[in-house]
């Protein structure tokens, strides 16, 4: 059963603390087997790629098979059904355009010294983003991840997603196309991740590595950090659910089982202040439970990971949230609008009964790429500026230098760094023969 909790009772606090703390997936120690397959692809590149996608996904490849071939793609779009591509091309110019506001503009003036200072945006050249294959093989993600690194300015943009026995799902390929996508590899795992990283004769190492992935992508997006940028480690994925007495119980509950089925260490959370919608909700979630297809999965997650929180009122419920800085917020209340304000820390914020957070997954417009485990209460989902970088820019006059250059060499003299004392007083002493 989910956990049941009431914010009024006086053990609240020490309960609340402890669901908080509880540890919802079982992370295998994989590390080493991850390092070994890393260090296997620096110093062998092609052929370690090789015989790991034999051994991994049963596909036997030559290094010149690694990359998807135009024709290839030409092939497998042709058998996307007509409705899945109007779909996808909805979700697409939909993703593009919320994106494209996300853009940052370049800035310089001219301060009360005379100093030039401001600052200019630019994308990284290269980025490598790892799709999952086999039964996880999710085109939306591909447009999530991609469509941000080419409305950023990313001349390069690779993809690389394992084809187990060879199987390729024409969807993940249209919705690389629709994104831009300039390199398709076929392989998986670590040794994706290591290849995009390090580089092989075949596939040229990228800056930034984004996407998800299993326990081995992560640990290896672990690794590689520091050698090329990477998104964030995402954990299970989770949605809280604050609801009023004007919630529907029967949407509230598939809005939770809709996280649920995901995984079996997924978390649904309902967070309200009417105890009889607390009831009704619980009852609908069992009663879908009966039928859903993924019910084994959507059981196990909302047996084991579930909760149901009762609060006084819809201010207590978003103190509770910003604790829980959900993945996924979804605001069932009269006035979502008033609740959003109270609000802080989530990844995502759906407001009002009529937007359900699947919307968020496909065609809303905002990333799905979101911060999970609470680390929402200090990062933020996938956007253009994580393909960009910002860098500063500063010139001083002879005057400016004059105003402020004294203060700078007082301060490197006060830190025992005798040379940028003396690179600021070298100019200063010009100045002053100079008048």
């Amino acid at each position: 059963m989910p956990v049941f909790l009431n914010a009024a009772a006086p053990e609240f606090e020490t309960e609340f603390t402890a669901f908080l703390g509880a540890k919802r997936e079982d992370s295998p120690d994989v590390d080493d087997i991850v390092a070994g397959i890393i260090a296997d692809v620096r110093a062998r590149g092609d052929d370690a790629v090789v015989e790991l996608t034999a051994k991994f996904d049963r596909l036997e490849l030559t290094a010149d098979q690694l990359r998807f071939s135009e024709a290839e793609v030409d092939a497998l779009i042709e058998q996307v059904p007509a409705e899945e591509r109007v779909a996808l091309e909805l979700a697409a110019t939909r993703i593009r355009a919320y994106h494209e506001r996300q853009l940052p503009e370049d800035a310089q003036w001219t301060d009360e010294a005379g100093a030039e200072l401001g600052w200019r945006w630019s994308a990284v050249s290269a980025a490598g983003l790892y799709v999952p294959g086999g039964l996880a093989s999710y085109p939306s993600s591909v447009l999530m991840n991609a469509i941000p690194a080419k409305v950023a300015g990313v001349e390069r943009l690779a993809i690389t997603v394992p084809t187990p026995d060879g199987h390729a799902n024409p969807l993940v390929l249209l919705a690389a196309r629709l994104s831009g996508v300039d390199e398709i590899y076929r392989i998986g795992g670590a040794q994706a991740v290591a290849a995009l990283a390090y580089g092989t004769e075949t596939i040229p190492p990228v800056d930034k590595i984004t996407g998800p992935g299993n326990a081995f992508v992560a640990a290896a997006k672990r690794r590689v950090f520091g050698k090329v940028g990477i998104d964030m480690i995402a954990g299970p994925s989770e949605i809280l659910v604050i609801a009023d007495n004007t919630a529907d119980p029967e949407w509230v509950a598939l809005d939770m089982l809709s996280q649920a089925e995901h995984d079996e260490s997924a978390q649904a959370i309902l967070v309200t202040d009417d105890a009889t919608l607390a009831d009704a909700v619980v009852k609908a979630v069992e009663t879908q439970l009966e039928t859903l297809e993924r019910r084994e999965i959507a059981g196990a997650s909302w047996r084991d990971n579930g909760a149901v929180i009762l609060v006084p009122n819809l201010e207590t419920a978003a103190k509770v949230s910003d604790r829980v800085a959900p993945e996924h917020l979804e605001l069932c209340v009269a006035d979502p609008d008033r609740l959003a304000g109270l609000i802080k820390h989530a990844g995502a914020i759906f407001m009002g009964s009529w937007t359900p957070e699947a919307i968020g997954d496909y065609v809303g417009g905002p990333n799905h790429v979101l911060p999970t485990a609470r680390s929402a209460r200090f990062s933020s989902g996938l956007n253009v500026l994580d393909f960009m970088k910002k860098t500063t820019l500063s010139k001083m006059t002879p005057g400016a230098l004059r105003a402020i250059g004294p203060a700078a060499e007082t301060l490197a003299i006060s830190e025992s760094l005798e040379a940028h004392g003396l690179s600021v007083r070298a100019r200063l002493n010009k100045l002053n023969e100079l008048g």
